[in-house]
């Protein structure tokens, strides 16, 4: 009879407090293609703020040390890991297409380093727009 009685009195939280689910989507993806702009969005503007320069700067920095944007053209499996990586910056990597940036080939130190912080800062991307998602959706507590 316990058992009866607690589980009638569990209660799921509902969905309700999320934003619509197309809402939600327009998150996410704005939030991927500009950094922090999932979070501005949800009025979150200091996280927006924090997560847009810190991303753009670390993008910034790693073409500034002639860090390598990679293409899809290539068969290797890390190629093709760093451009996903690449990808995850959104329009940063439009951008760096664009006007040509970002080393053809590392040959440096410094120019791996600066690969990394690209990739690195495209991953994290990806991470601050699920999490913008993630409150849009209220399956996240601000």
């Amino acid at each position: 009879m316990m058992t009866t009685e607690m589980a009638n009195t569990v209660q799921v939280p509902a969905r309700a407090a999320g934003k619509s689910s197309s809402m939600a989507l327009l998150v996410l993806i704005a939030g991927w293609l500009v950094p922090g702009a999932g979070h501005f969005m949800l009025g979150k503007w200091v996280r927006g703020l924090l997560l847009f320069v810190t991303l753009v700067l670390m993008f910034s920095l790693g073409v500034a040390l002639q860090g390598k944007i990679y293409s899809p053209n290539t068969g290797n499996l890390l190629d093709i890991l760093n451009f996903a990586g690449d990808l995850g910056t959104g329009l940063l990597y439009v951008v760096a297409k664009i006007f040509d940036l970002g080393a053809a080939a590392v040959v440096t130190v410094s120019a791996d380093y600066g690969t990394k912080f690209i990739v690195v800062a495209g991953l994290l991307n990806v991470i601050a727009a699920v999490d913008a998602h993630s409150l849009a959706t209220g399956r996240k507590a601000s």
